[in-house]
Order: structure tokens, then C-alpha cells, then sequence
């Protein structure tokens, strides 16, 4: 048995969360989001508690039990807390900004680069060289920020570029010298 749909779903004082058959919707104080989960998983209500359960042990059904766990776990935590993902710019005149809704990327090229976010995901922009991600859908939010990532990932040799906030790159040794 999955060890991830195994466990239960606390639900906080401050979100509802609506069972419809195979729809559910989750309301809180930062939002609403709503998915219809596939067909081989159920839910019960306990109390405070949500529980995912599988209608048999097919491998396809298996495999749905803890990601369905997952999605509906995180649709709690994005209605009361929201998610965020933190960008790092290194390089020499790499810069960012937000121009309205508009996130415009100074990043080598010879044109800024300008990012629309989605619906529901925030941008924010700390030291011209910082990043920051924020909204309530985690894969949304997860998107947005490897899109930003990908205008100008960090190169191995001098580390320049896009990473994400603790990211280590490896870093490769450039031509040996001439003696």
C-alpha cells in the first residue's frame, strides 16, 4: 500500500473543502482551487481529516493513490499558507524588475526579456537580483519559476545567470593555460 496515500489530510479551521464525486474544491483565506482527481480514488471525510482511498490494487490505481494524496494536500496548504519560489541572479550587469504585473529580465541579451505571469502567481523582485514567486496553486507557481529559470540558466564555467535560490552548480574547469 502506498505509504503517501496511507496518511490523512489535517484540514485547518480556516478552509472548507468541498467533495463532489471525483470534484473537489478547496476555500481559504488566500484563494480557491478546485480539481476533478481520477477515477480510482475516493475520498472519505473524518472529522478534521481527509482520507484518499483506492477501489482496488491495479497498478493504475496504485500509482494514482498517492499522487491524488499529493494534489489534494497541496490544494489545502496553497488556500492557507500559498507556496513561493526564490530566483538568484549572478552576473555582471544581470538585473530584474517589475514594471507593473510585468517581471523584465536584464539578463545579457541584447533586448530585455519581459515575463506576463499566469493568473494567480505574483512576482516580486528584492536587490534587482532576486526573484520571488508566490501563489496558492504549487504547480503553477513551480512553472512560472522554470520559465524564468529557463531565459538564461547559469553556464558551468563562470556560473552566470538564472538559478534557483540554494541551487549549486557545478562548475567545470576552463582551458588549462599555455606554458
Amino acid at each position: 500500500m502506498s505509504r503517501i496515500g496511507k496518511r490523512p489530510i489535517s484540514v485547518p479551521k480556516n478552509v472548507t473543502v468541498t467533495i463532489d464525486g471525483q470534484a473537489v474544491s478547496v476555500k481559504g483565506p488566500k484563494g480557491e482551487l478546485s480539481r476533478v482527481f481520477p477515477k480510482e480514488v475516493s475520498f472519505d471525510r473524518d472529522g478534521e481529516a481527509i482520507l484518499v482511498k483506492r477501489h482496488d490494487e491495479s497498478r493504475v490505481s496504485r500509482s494514482r493513490h498517492g499522487l491524488s494524496r499529493t494534489l489534494l494536500f497541496n490544494m489545502v496548504e496553497g488556500v492557507s499558507n500559498g507556496f513561493e519560489r526564490r530566483l538568484e541572479i549572478q552576473g555582471v550587469g544581470y538585473r530584474a524588475q517589475v514594471k507593473g504585473k510585468t517581471l523584465v529580465l536584464n539578463v545579457g541579451y541584447s533586448q530585455p526579456v519581459e515575463i506576463d505571469p499566469p493568473e494567480g502567481v505574483e512576482l516580486a523582485v528584492e536587490n534587482n537580483t532576486n526573484v520571488i514567486v508566490k501563489g496558492i496553486n504549487k504547480e503553477v507557481v513551480g512553472n512560472t519559476a522554470a520559465k524564468i529559470r529557463g531565459v538564461r540558466p547559469p553556464e558551468v564555467y563562470k556560473g552566470k545567470g538564472i538559478r534557483y535560490a540554494g541551487e549549486q552548480v557545478r562548475r567545470k574547469a576552463g582551458k588549462a593555460g599555455k606554458k
